[in-house]
């Protein structure tokens, strides 16, 4: 039997039209995953339980992203074995985004912490289901040749997602708002890509008998077996372990440690995301069109993960307003290299066709278990090393040793996982 068109390799690059749309879809996601992280759940946790503030946020994200470790591979799984005819990833997308809308309203209207707990988990579900039919449809239907030209663009997506999803966050009169806005956002971006993904359906006669075991078996992936795959996953974990850490107290880092108030803090964090996009969108498309010319991807992954590790350094020993925006500028740089090529690296270690979704979901629980681990790891060493939830006894002013060992760790993590890149011998 011939290989069906879902499951083919690539030839033809899709039309400009359908990046595009891809691009506003995953605006549109991200906005849904960020606005939140970025602003709107501090700013709850805050309004819920102020004492505890720093606590029921690491509860909250932490459980979410746990959710996000099991929910990507899974919806992965089940759209590689989807047989519908208008395609195997589109029913998870238009799943994804309407659950995720509805559970963004939840949280709209969530009275205490454990209907925050439940909604923002519920967010996570349904936006990892649409995360990885999207993720899924760049190696269904892009060559592999022009994967970092679409890498960049997805990479530049995402950051305007970000920018996005914080702006609306930090525009809107409320909490509630900020969500229903997000949510109303989301939709309206879902929707063109929707109606236009050319996702190819796969035959009910190439799908696999199902068998339990075996389906809970496909979910380990054997470094020994398939080493360039482990690699690409060790690696990706670490670099988003040191982003996690940078990013996750960042605005209390400015309340508490740089001495802004609340409202200033939040207006802040809104500079250093629209920089940072900024600096990603210049860099992401045309590093990844030059790795696409060049046909080389490690040497560009490697060094961005050092220079995205240095930024946080740059934060941690700086402290101030200006170390923070040029750390910012120096990490937007890096990240956008780093994401745009990276991508295009684990597309090329996907060990079959039949589990492209699948096997990103599993590449994507490394960018979710960082956000488990970073809230465990950053309260930690906050609290041993400064003292009560690590903040400063007098905000704003002096040196906080616990926000610099904080991002030396980010730092140590970022390089790890740049070293380890040498370690894939499939890729250039």
């Amino acid at each position: 039997m011939s290989t069906p068109a879902a499951l083919a390799e690539p030839t033809v690059a899709p039309p400009t039209r359908w990046v595009a749309l891809l691009a506003l879809a995953s605006v549109g996601l991200w906005a849904g995953f960020f606005g939140p992280i970025s602003v709107l759940l501090a700013q709850q946790a805050e309004e819920l339980s102020a004492a505890h503030k720093e606590q029921v946020l690491a509860l909250v994200t932490g459980a979410g992203a746990l959710v996000s470790v099991v929910c990507n591979p899974l919806a992965g799984a089940f759209s590689d074995r989807t047989t519908l005819r208008h395609g195997r990833r589109l029913p998870w997308l238009v799943g994804g985004a309407l659950g995720g809308a509805a559970a963004l309203l939840v949280l709209s209207v969530a009275p205490n912490v454990a209907v925050m707990l439940l909604g923002w988990c519920g967010v996570q579900a349904a936006l990892n289901a649409m995360l990885a039919a999207v993720t899924a449809m760049i190696p269904d239907q892009v060559p592999v040749a022009r994967r970092g030209r679409i890498g960049g663009v997805v990479a530049v997506a995402q950051t305007v997602g970000v920018v996005a999803g914080t702006g609306i966050a930090a525009a809107t009169g409320s909490i509630a708002a900020g969500y229903l806005a997000i949510a109303a956002f989301l939709l309206v971006l879902a929707v063109p890509f929707s109606l236009s993904s050319r996702d190819l359906p796969l035959p009910v006669e190439a799908r696999p008998p199902f068998d339990v075991r075996r389906f809970l078996r496909s979910f380990w992936i054997s470094p020994r077996r398939h080493p360039d795959f482990g690699w690409a996953w060790l690696t990706r974990f670490l670099v988003n372990l040191g982003n996690a850490l940078g990013l996750l107290y960042l605005l209390y880092f400015l309340q508490d440690v740089i001495g802004y108030s609340s409202d200033e803090a939040e207006d802040r964090v809104f500079v250093l995301t629209a920089v940072y996009a900024l600096t990603l969108v210049l860099t992401a498309v045309v590093f990844g069109a030059w790795s696409d010319r060049l046909g080389r991807r490690k040497v560009f992954v490697i060094w961005s993960g050092v220079v995205s590790g240095f930024a946080a350094v740059l934060l941690g020993v700086g402290q101030s307003w200006p170390a923070a925006l040029a750390a910012a500028v120096v990490m937007g740089c890096a990240f956008g290299i780093y994401t745009a090529v990276d991508f295009a690296l684990i597309t090329e270690v996907l060990p079959t066709a039949i589990d492209r979704a699948k096997d990103l979901g599993v590449i994507n629980v490394a960018n979710a278990l960082p956000q488990v681990f970073a809230p465990v790891l950053a309260g930690v060493l906050l609290a041993v090393v400064e003292g009560a939830g690590g903040v400063v006894e007098s905000e704003g002013d002096g040196f906080s040793t616990g926000y610099l060992a904080l991002y030396l760790l980010a730092f140590v993590a970022s390089v790890l996982g740049s070293v380890f890149v040498t370690r894939i011998r499939g890729v250039r």
